[in-house]
């Protein structure tokens, strides 16, 4: 039933059971299962899971995730990130993969990959722009 310790990749497994409410920020070394509710930023180190009807309400960082339930804040996956159908996320998105099952509900900017946003292009100029021209004044309006 139990693992030996580092079978978990380094600080064995956290579960905040439901009906479990944390206060502050929390950081792990290993994985992370939250049931409960926790209120402030958390960081993992390796996985995290996020079961059906649990909440976090603050920023996520971790290797990977599977969400379930709902996080109100931004979420940094450095792999994975896969929402299920019953998952709610409320805040931006930064993860190399990502997986959403038809259901779940995403209300932020999704930034996936390595790749660096693109370099806006120079704005084109038009030959009559070119040329230096009159500011057109309201007396010089005809009607």
């Amino acid at each position: 039933m139990f693992k030996k310790d580092g079978e978990y990749g380094g600080g064995g497994e956290t579960i905040i059971a439901r009906g479990v409410k944390l206060e502050g920020d929390f950081k792990s070394e290993g994985n992370v299962v939250v049931e409960g509710e926790v209120n402030g930023a958390l960081t993992t180190s390796n996985d995290l899971r996020v079961s059906e009807g649990a909440k976090i309400n603050a920023n996520v960082k971790a290797q990977s995730a599977v969400v379930a339930g709902e996080i109100n804040g931004n979420v940094k996956v450095k792999d994975k990130l896969e929402l299920l159908a019953t998952a709610i996320v409320a805040g931006d998105i930064d993860t190399k993969n990502l997986s959403i099952t038809p259901g779940a509900i995403v209300n932020g900017k999704i930034s996936m990959g390595d790749i660096a946003p693109a370099e806006e292009p120079a704005p084109k100029t038009n030959k009559r722009e070119s040329k230096k021209s009159k500011a057109i004044e309201p007396e010089d309006i005809e009607l």
